[in-house]
């Protein structure tokens, strides 16, 4: 396997000391996915989703509304009584929705694909399939788009899929699938897929890589790292060779890997771009949630989609090189409890992933987003 250049620094040396020259930990080693938390029984979710289901997915055009996906996880790892003052906090970066247009129906869908003007239709189509009065099941709906929509999983930077990970988690809760804020957030989430939606362009394959670690590794940069994700997404040519099954159990276990290796990469190269490279994990960790929702046959689609995904969002901000991390001796609930009391979105969803890891080096990766990230709060 291929080791990532960047080395791991004991939790007494300072983020910027030189490198120890440890190996970092890597997918290969065994990992261990953290049981998630209880269910929410104070209802606090459902009520941060009604709040915020008047509100639009996007800010000035183009930046995502990531309250809905936050507020998840921090009810999720036992924060519900900080959600609606997180909320009040960041309530300057919502906006209203945007205008309806036309209805998208059964008939005409394709010609409202990928168009952004149109979210507000998408999310009201969803809603009359979710909660009409001829709703359908809510993994029926999910089935039935998914293969849909996975070509375009790196539209909207990735968020779209994101958010629907996350609605998907609450929907396969036990005792909490039922609720109308929840099925509403599904609703939302595949709207704004659908209406983001963006295929990559074609790709060449490259050698193939061994393990999901080192086709990170592999992964080549864009030729220009500058300017927002779509132009650098724009000048993708080509991928390592990796991201495919012969069947679902071998998909869903490459796919744990995958969110295991762009965790631990974050330790060593997060320092690229800290916010946008969150994505490599919390994206591929979307699809790995919403997994056991789909049918057995879509799985390994869905290792290759969430295999481009990650890959994109690497090679458009991956840095030239390694850099050093700290490990930590904090368990997983104190680097949660440090992450919300950060505030910074991106910092509490990829927190969030690496408790799903579970292991020193995910913890050590949280960490380092915590300090790389500038605090909300």
């Amino acid at each position: 396997m291929s080791d990532a250049p960047g080395t791991a620094l004991s939790s007494t040396d300072a983020p910027g000391a030189a490198p120890s020259g440890a190996a970092p930990h890597r997918a290969d080693d065994a990992p261990h996915r953290t049981p998630a938390p209880g269910a929410d029984a104070s209802g606090t979710l459902d009520e941060a989703l009604e709040r915020l289901h008047t509100t639009g997915p996007e800010r000035d055009g183009w930046l995502s509304n990531h309250a809905p996906m936050a507020v998840e996880a921090l009810v999720r790892h036992g924060r519900a009584p900080a959600v609606h003052r997180w909320l009040d906090q960041y309530a300057h970066k919502l906006e209203e929705p945007p205008p309806p247009s036309r209805p998208v129906t059964a008939g005409d869908w394709h010609e409202a694909l990928g168009d952004p003007a149109r979210t507000t239709d998408w999310t009201r189509f969803f809603a009359r399939e979710l909660d009409g009065a001829e709703a359908r099941p809510w993994r029926e709906v999910l089935a039935e788009w998914w293969p849909r929509l996975l070509p375009g999983i790196a539209g909207g930077a990735t968020h779209p899929v994101i958010r629907t990970g996350h609605a998907v988690r609450t929907l396969l809760t036990p005792g909490e699938a039922g609720t109308a804020p929840r099925r509403a957030e599904l609703a939302h989430a595949l709207g704004y897929w659908a209406a983001r939606h963006r295929p990559l362009p074609s790709l060449t394959p490259l050698a193939v890589a061994p393990d999901a670690a080192a086709a990170l590794d592999a992964v080549p940069p864009v030729p220009e790292q500058d300017g927002g994700i779509r132009a650098r997404l724009a000048q993708l040519t080509a991928f390592p060779d990796w991201g495919t099954a012969p069947d679902p159990d071998t998909a869903r276990a490459l796919l744990t890997d995958l969110v295991t290796a762009a965790t631990h990469r974050y330790a060593t190269h997060g320092h690229g771009e800290p916010i946008m490279l969150v994505h490599a994990a919390t994206a591929p960790n979307a699809v790995l949630r919403a997994l056991p929702a789909l049918p057995r046959e879509l799985w390994a689609p869905s290792l290759a989609a969430a295999w481009a995904a990650a890959a994109a969002v690497t090679a458009a901000y991956t840095p030239p090189e390694a850099g050093p991390y700290a490990t930590t001796s904090l368990t997983a609930e104190e680097v949660f409890e440090r992450a919300a009391a950060h505030g910074d979105d991106h910092t509490i969803k990829f927190t969030d992933t690496a408790l799903d890891v579970g292991d020193p080096l995910a913890l050590a990766a949280a960490v380092r987003s915590i300090e790389l990230n500038t605090p909300a709060f």
